[in-house]
């Protein structure tokens, strides 16, 4: 036989392999729906609450998204044994088939009687019956659950399940037999196509990014969102949720990352009570008594989605990118010199909520205890009624469980604001944000229940600004004259990104307008900034613009007092809440993280006027740099003459210090 006919009889026998092996494949994913499809319904059914009432489009929803999920499990299942299944033999590969099914099954009954125990999905908490006496959890397990007839039920749905894919198989054996006499460029093109179709299935959708946890929330109820995931999909997560969790077992492992053997030795520098490591802990959320007098107000806090601060150096005629907020700026405290805490959203939330730059927190056991000195509860202690509002979905990095937990009395999220206003539709990241700011504006117009009833502390989480950077379908762009933008243009989002950009800040401005004009002004402050810049917006490689690599907005509206000298220094996140809670009448245990901007400046380490990102980069007036690492100042702007512009050590020192001495009040505390 001559080289290219062997050749051609390879790929020949090749193709054919791997075209049984799809075949054995796709007809896995059908009969596994309609068996993790009939246990999500048992589940449904059986742990129904008492006197709950759900809409049956709600109802029909969660059924829905979990038959997507579900449709991933089996597609990520067939994909992953393909290559077992396109060459063993029949009788093997369906035994390792009915193996497959069988564990998929299980995890899903197991996920059936998690529920029943924990309220909730299968979780992180899982994994504790390696950890605690395993012995004595399966004693447990074997006493107050029904083992064998779960075994039974997995058994008996593995069989019908087999049985059913194997009927399927048989039913396209003829089809087959004419398939593999195809040409082999056909046959490989229907290779391609089935490929398509699991790598599509194995997505979940077919514009969005691929499902994840935050696409749980479909509905207001977490009872039906809790529903959606089988058990492999919840399995994955806590796995996720298990590996991201990080090991806070040593409170000194960032201190001596950050150069210091001690916290006592990073108080010293920043001239905080060193007498014992309890007494450093103790001062470090002590504050300055309030004014005798001061009154509470409501705090409504935005924190708005890729808000970045450089499009508003450039507002004008002819480039508008504010909207209705314009007008409102000149009765603000802007500060334009501010930072982000982190470079994402969810590690921004903890860095603002928790003050800590480690990160992910909460997903793990740390978010199932209240940490004392969350923002949220210390306003609740302070007898505020406290709201969390989002235009995504509260299942989301598990901000639903998380977020009820850490203080606050209510989470409102895109299904919830969707069953407010029928009309809103649900996008890749939750409604538009026109709904937030409508629900919050109706929530502050309530008179009260009763006289003295408890002011409202409101964290706001948007999303519309976000890739893909869609808009209400009536929304009109307003016409922006991109010559009047002086920085980068080489993103081909830039334009759709200052579109949604000034969506979601006109509409934060007449929110702000109708506030400030209503009866609520003098008892309402509301503030603003952005969870980290945005990527359309540059890369900052130039020194001249390199200041600008996390900048984001800061302003407060109804200050009620002068911004002070402060405006124009370098600040951050971590200066957010000191400086509104003083405002707003609110004293607690809340760590003293960052400095009051409304204060005049000091040259006192605590006060001193310097950025810090999270990550390990600090900026001062004069330039930015990584922490310990003298060789990546960076002067920027550039200044004249030189020397004024040059790493300064003991800047450098107290920033290490700062966050030293945060990470290690975390470790500390929840370890």
């Amino acid at each position: 036989m001559h080289l290219p006919a062997r050749l051609s009889s390879a790929f020949s026998s090749v193709l054919d392999r791997l075209l049984r092996g799809v075949g054995r494949a796709c007809t896995l994913v059908p009969p596994l729906l309609l068996a993790l499809g009939a246990i999500r319904i048992v589940q449904l059914v059986h742990f129904w609450p008492a006197g709950f009432h759900a809409s049956a489009p709600d109802v029909g929803r969660v059924l829905l998204q979990g038959l997507r999920f579900d449709l991933r499990v089996g597609a990520v299942a067939g994909l992953l044994l393909l290559p077992a299944l396109a060459w063993l033999p029949a009788r093997a590969a369906a035994r390792l088939l009915a193996g497959v099914v069988a564990l998929l099954l299980l995890l899903s009954l197991i996920n059936l009687h998690y529920f029943g125990f924990y309220k909730t999905p299968i979780d992180d908490v899982v994994f504790g019956l390696f950890e605690d006496d395993t012995r004595a959890v399966l004693q447990t397990v074997w006493h107050d659950f029904p083992v064998l007839a779960t075994l039974a039920l997995g058994a008996l749905l593995t069989l019908v399940t087999v049985r059913l894919q194997r009927g399927l198989l048989r039913r396209l054996a003829p089809s087959g037999v004419q398939l593999l006499a195809w040409p082999p460029a056909l046959r490989a093109l229907a290779l391609v196509l089935a490929l398509l179709a699991l790598l599509l299935a194995n997505k979940g959708t077919l514009r969005a990014m691929p499902l994840q946890r935050q696409h749980f929330s479909v509905t207001p109820s977490a009872f039906l969102n809790d529903m959606v995931p089988n058990g492999a999909v919840a399995l994955n997560y806590a796995w996720d949720s298990r590996r991201k969790s990080l090991d806070l077992g040593n409170p000194l492992a960032g201190l001596r990352g950050l150069g210091f053997d001690s916290p006592l030795a990073a108080a010293a520098v920043l001239g905080l009570p060193r007498g014992s490591e309890a007494e450093l802990a103790a001062a470090m959320s002590t504050h300055e008594a309030l004014p005798a007098g001061t009154p509470r107000r409501n705090l409504v806090f935005v924190l708005m989605e890729s808000w970045s601060a450089e499009p508003l150096r450039y507002q004008g005629p002819g480039f508008d990118v504010l909207g209705r907020m314009a007008p409102t700026l000149a009765n603000a405290c802007h500060f334009s010199n501010f930072d982000s805490a982190q470079g994402g959203t969810h590690t921004t939330l903890e860095a603002l909520l928790y003050a800590s730059p480690i990160t992910p927190l909460t997903l793990g056991r740390a978010g199932r205890k209240p940490i004392p000195w969350s923002i949220a509860l210390v306003a609740r202690q302070a007898g505020y009624r406290t709201l969390f509002l989002t235009s995504t979905r509260a299942g989301w990095r598990q901000l639903d469980r998380v977020l009820a937990v850490q203080g606050f009395d209510e989470v409102v999220d895109g299904s919830t604001l969707q069953q407010a206003y029928p009309e809103a539709e649900m996008g890749i990241w939750g409604v538009w944000d026109g709904y937030v700011f409508r629900y919050l504006a109706e929530r502050l117009a309530r008179p009260p229940a009763e006289p003295g009833d408890k002011p409202l502390f409101v964290f706001v989480l948007t999303a519309t600004n976000h890739p893909p950077y869609d808009l209400p379908a009536d929304y009109a762009r307003p016409p922006l004259d991109l010559a009047a933008w002086k920085g980068e243009t080489g993103s081909e989002t830039l334009k759709p990104n200052l579109d949604t950009y000034r969506y979601a800040t006109d509409l934060l401005g007449g929110f702000v307008q109708q506030v400030m004009q209503g009866p609520q002004k003098d008892r309402t402050v509301i503030a603003a900034t952005g969870d980290h810049n945005v990527r359309s917006f540059g890369i900052y490689a130039e020194p001249a613009r390199r200041h600008l690599l996390h900048q984001v907005p800061f302003v407060i509206w109804g200050a009620g007092r002068p911004c002070g000298e402060q405006q124009q220094l370098p600040a951050s996140h971590r200066d957010i809440f000191p400086t509104l809670m003083p405002l707003a009448g609110i004293s607690g245990p809340y760590l003293n993280s960052g400095r009051n901007l409304l204060r005049p400046p000091s040259a006192a380490p605590l006060e001193a006027p310097r950025a810090l990102f999270f990550a390990g980069e600090a900026r001062s007036a004069t330039g930015l740099w990584r922490l310990g690492d003298p060789a990546s100042f960076s002067c920027s702007p550039p200044r004249e003459p030189a020397d004024a512009c040059r790493f300064d050590a003991a800047d450098d020192l107290q920033e290490r210090a700062r966050l030293g001495l945060l990470d290690w009040h975390v470790r500390r505390s929840l370890r």
